[in-house]
């Protein structure tokens, strides 16, 4: 599961993101309500924890914006005001639950599974398929030509990144922000390493290198 922080205080959203790491889930941060909305808009999240009180654009506008373009992800609005009229404008906007400032972590972990429960039903495999290429992203089970192929934690994470946008380019610093963390601050060539692994693995002809811009899993014609 892929989670979305869409917070400005930074000390706040790196505690939960680590928190909600720990707990098995894929964690992206941002700290701007513009950025957050594209990154919702452009990236398919199972949750989005979204503050209130944002710079660029309010958490309202963000929740409202994507509702208005037909995003249906679970979203849990955070803010430290506190009110009948605030947790409204919030559910008003789209927004599936309510979360005061300051809260309980164990509270907002309890809410984001309760969230996640009722998003889609149990059991339910995303799978894609690319060619002779198979990816079940929820069972993290790949298959090429009918055979299982196992991978690492981080393997897999690199391939999800590139089976999801399968055509299009993939930049080392979308795998590098989603794979590892916004924090990381190692070699970025690590990337290189694990896309050299994954053709080894898959097939080289797989994944294709776009010279100055990424990656790209390649799609049969």
């Amino acid at each position: 599961m892929r989670l979305l922080i869409v917070e400005d205080e930074k000390r706040l959203a790196l505690s939960l993101a680590k928190g909600l790491t720990a707990e098995g889930y894929a964690v992206d941060v941002v700290h701007d309500g513009r950025e957050g909305l594209h990154r919702a808009t452009e990236t398919p999240y199972d949750l989005v924890i979204l503050d209130i009180m944002l710079p660029g654009l309010n958490g309202y506008r963000v929740c409202a914006a994507l509702r208005a373009a037909g995003h249906d992800v679970p979203i849990l609005m955070l803010t430290a005001k506190d009110g009948e009229y605030d947790e409204a404008e919030g559910l008003d906007t789209g927004a599936d639950d309510y979360l005061t400032k300051p809260f309980s972590y164990v509270v907002l972990v309890a809410r984001v599974k309760a969230l996640l429960r009722r998003s889609g039903p149990a059991g339910a495999s995303p799978v894609h398929v690319v060619g002779e290429l198979r990816v079940d992203t929820a069972a993290h089970l790949v298959h090429v030509g009918g055979c299982e192929v196992t991978l690492t934690a981080k393997e897999f994470a690199v391939l999800e990144q590139l089976v999801v946008r399968a055509g299009e380019v993939v930049s080392k610093a979308r795998i590098l922000e989603h794979v590892w963390d916004f924090a990381f601050d190692g070699d970025p060539n690590i990337v290189e390493v694990y896309v050299s692994t994954l053709r080894r693995k898959l097939g080289a002809p797989l994944i294709r290198t776009v010279r100055g811009a990424g990656y790209r899993l390649e799609v049969p014609r």
